[in-house]
């Protein structure tokens, strides 16, 4: 089979169940950006060393990303037609990495500047991709509910890769580069 369908030459694919929707239509703009995401998430992956302790939790993340975008992908009138269900204590997952990596960091007062190391300027790449596809879920989901398992997943993995971003620089020893006080911090 070629990689290549010509399916999409007048501006439309296929979603779960066999509909065909344009391709600006808001469940493919959701899903786009999930993988985006899952993409950047590998350009992360791929800036760490072998043996990074990281490795294996990303590449849950981007396993479940992949499921996500399948429920992304489904009508919710099929959904129960689709075997992919991404797991329910997905966004407490990344919650325990979150305050994993807090404990031995000081908690943000400050808006950082994205940049340093290329492993955290990265993460904030990730970070904002994520809250990217975030908006975009949320505009689906008023047009057809979807999971909240997938909206919490997908809200908590902005703060993960702020978080990360944030101790890549610590262990590297490179100093923040700060903005300003968080307003509610004053």
């Amino acid at each position: 089979m070629k990689i290549y369908t010509k399916g999409g030459d007048k501006g439309r694919t296929g979603i779960f169940g066999g509909e065909r929707v344009d391709k600006d239509d808001i469940r493919i703009e959701a899903n786009g950006c999930l993988d985006e995401l899952n993409s950047t998430i590998g350009v992360v992956r791929s800036l760490l060393p072998e043996n990074h302790e990281w490795h294996s939790f990303l590449f849950t993340i981007q396993v479940e990303l992949m499921v996500a975008m399948s429920e992304v992908a489904t009508p919710s009138a099929l959904r129960d037609k689709n075997p992919n269900k991404i797991k329910e204590d997905m966004d407490l997952y990344c919650e325990k990495e979150i305050d994993r990596i807090t404990a031995a960091i000081s908690e943000s007062e400050y808006f950082i500047l994205p940049g340093g190391t290329p492993v955290s300027a990265h993460c904030q790449l990730a970070r904002t991709v994520a809250r990217r596809a975030e908006r975009r879920l949320w505009t689906l989901h008023k047009q057809d509910p979807l999971p909240e398992t997938v909206l919490r997943f997908v809200n908590r993995l902005s703060d993960l890769f702020f978080t990360m971003a944030r101790y890549d620089m610590y262990v590297n020893g490179s100093a923040e580069e700060r903005w300003k006080l968080f307003l509610y911090k004053r």
